[in-house]
Parts: C-alpha cells; sequence; structure tokens
C-alpha cells in the first residue's frame, strides 16, 4: 500500500500526479488527509481523501508519499501522528518519497542524513544532514526518492512507479501518457 500525506495546502499537481501515475501502474494507493478526509489545497482545489493519517498501518506500507506545498508540509510537521506513522514506515523498510518541500518534513525527523537528495530551489538550507542538489528533477538515494518542484510532478511520479514496479512497467504508463 503507498499512502500519500494530504495536509491543509499541500500542492496538487505533486499529490494527485503521483497517485494517478501509480494508480495507472497497478499499485494501490490511499490519499491520508491529516486531521480530516476533506482537505482544501493551496490552489483552492478541494481533496476528500480515502482515509485519515489516523487509519494508516505503517507496517503494510510500501511508500509513504510527502507532497509539497508548504501549508501542507505545515500541517505534516505539526502532527504527531505524522511523525509517528513516517517513522514507524521507515523502520518497517518502506520507501520515503517527498518532492518540492516535503523533503523537509524527512529532514526535520533525521531521515536523510548522508541522502542525496534535490528540493524545491531556495531550501536547500532547510534539509538538514543531506547532500541537497535543487538542479535535479528527482533523485532516488536508497530507499529515499525526492523531487524538486510542481513541474517535475510526472517525473517524479513515473520514478515512484519505477521504483515500486520496474523500469518496464514506468516506461509503459509513460508512453501511454505521451509524456516526453
Amino acid at each position: 500500500m503507498v499512502y500519500i500525506l494530504i495536509g491543509t495546502g499541500f500542492e496538487e499537481i505533486e499529490a494527485l500526479s503521483a497517485c494517478d501515475i501509480l494508480r495507472r501502474g497497478g499499485v494501490e494507493v490511499k490519499l491520508a488527509g491529516v486531521g480530516n478526509r476533506r482537505i482544501r489545497g493551496g490552489h483552492g482545489i478541494e481533496v476528500f481523501t480515502d482515509i485519515t493519517v489516523d487509519d494508516i498501518d505503517p507496517q503494510k506500507a510500501k511508500m509513504i508519499v510527502i507532497p509539497g506545498g508548504m501549508g501542507g508540509v505545515e500541517s505534516i510537521e505539526s502532527s504527531a501522528k505524522c511523525s509517528e506513522v513516517i517513522k514507524a514506515a521507515h523502520k518497517a523498510g518502506a520507501v520515503l518519497a517527498a518532492i518540492c518541500a516535503g523533503p523537509r518534513v524527512l529532514a526535520k525527523l533525521s531521515l536523510l542524513e548522508g541522502k542525496d537528495v534535490t528540493c524545491y530551489p531556495g531550501l536547500e538550507s532547510q534539509i538538514s544532514g543531506a547532500k541537497a542538489d535543487s538542479s535535479r528533477a528527482f533523485v532516488t538515494d536508497g530507499k529515499i526518492v525526492t523531487g524538486r518542484a510542481p513541474g517535475a510532478s510526472l517525473d517524479f511520479a513515473l520514478e515512484l512507479l519505477r521504483v515500486l514496479k520496474g523500469s518496464e512497467t514506468a516506461e509503459r504508463i509513460r508512453e501511454d501518457i505521451c509524456h516526453a
């Protein structure tokens, strides 16, 4: 199961692109709302999530995805339950994925120590312990996948699919959606 954490003010394109691409690739995905199931994104798009963060079973997580959007990131950072779920999933061997400002959540939990990552340009100083390079669209370092910004959403999502289902599946979906 892949859980995408959705907090108020999340970056819609980052969360929904990941959900869409993964589901097209046959991955079971649940959008998990922080606080409740009806969450408004940073650009006013309201999403009704599948579950809340309280419903996540970290032992069943193959991947946790953290979209950007400063409001969403701050919602996740201020939730003790989110921190608990992320750490427990990581300990159980799940892949942790974050895009834009999302890597800041993982850095604050000391989960990026020594990792190569990317993030939104200008946030590198907030990604403590990692080697942040915001010139790259996405970076995979072991069980950590990071993406740069909204413009990298499809590339990031396809990389998540590659990590979970292999290159052939990711390439098939890339071709199906006519992504260059």
